[in-house]
């Protein structure tokens, strides 16, 4: 589903973001990535989107090798990822009906079937009752499943959220962890990147933590020891 093979990142002369890091992620993992800042988690969230390249080494994303995709392949590439960010990045002068027809749209999907399918993922997430809603007059953690709602729209096999919870209190992030989680149950792979150690060691999944750009450890939920 995701493999990375020696993969370095380097941005300038010095210590690199990455360094030859080997990682595979199976179809219908949920995955932790935790570290401190600057430790190279937002790198690796990069390389997947491809919105960097790195400097050596082979990253396959559902078969596919990410350095033989072309500029203009990129987008079709990125249908097959759902990505949910901290700040959430929704459209603001759209209701949150819009904001997730939207990614229908960028694909060409028919307003026919959007009319079917944002309604259902409303429902999904809790929201079937604020379509007519703006982000401004939404709380933080319905923002957060306004943007889950529109990363899932297109039925991706992959869901990467980088700090989901950032922005929310405790009740709004275990929430939205429980939602990520029962997507996870429903087959969609889900990897979170995260400083919420709170939630890592009560969720119990598969923990991959990154320091200086190596992965220093990857364990088990269970077996996680900071």
């Amino acid at each position: 589903m995701i493999k990375l093979q020696h993969v370095s990142k380097s941005y300038s002369a010095g210590i690199p973001a990455l360094n030859d890091v080997n990682l595979e992620i199976e179809e219908g993992e949920f995955v932790f990535v935790v570290g401190d800042s600057g430790s190279g988690k937002s790198t690796l969230i990069k390389l997947l989107l491809k919105e960097l390249d790195p400097t050596e080494g082979e990253i396959l994303i559902n078969g596919k090798r990410l350095g033989a995709i072309r500029h203009k392949q990129i987008p079709k590439f990125r249908r097959d990822l759902g990505v949910v960010f901290q700040d959430f990045r929704l459209l603001k002068d759209r209701n949150v009906y819009d904001n997730v027809a939207f990614a229908q749209r960028v694909i060409g999907a028919s307003v026919r079937e959007s009319r079917k399918k944002v309604p259902q993922m409303l429902s999904m997430v809790g929201l079937a009752a604020k379509y007519k809603s703006f982000p401004k007059q939404l709380s933080g953690g319905e923002q957060q499943r306004v943007a889950i709602a529109r990363a899932l729209i297109n039925r991706p096999k992959i869901l990467l959220a980088d700090e989901p919870t950032g922005n929310l209190d405790s009740n709004n992030a275990w929430e939205i962890m429980k939602l990520l989680e029962e997507i996870n149950e429903r087959g969609t792979t889900v990897v979170v990147v995260t400083h919420n150690m709170e939630i890592v060691k009560v969720m119990q999944k598969r923990i991959i933590t990154i320091q200086k750009g190596v992965i220093i450890s990857d364990v088990n939920g269970g077996e996680y020891e900071n």
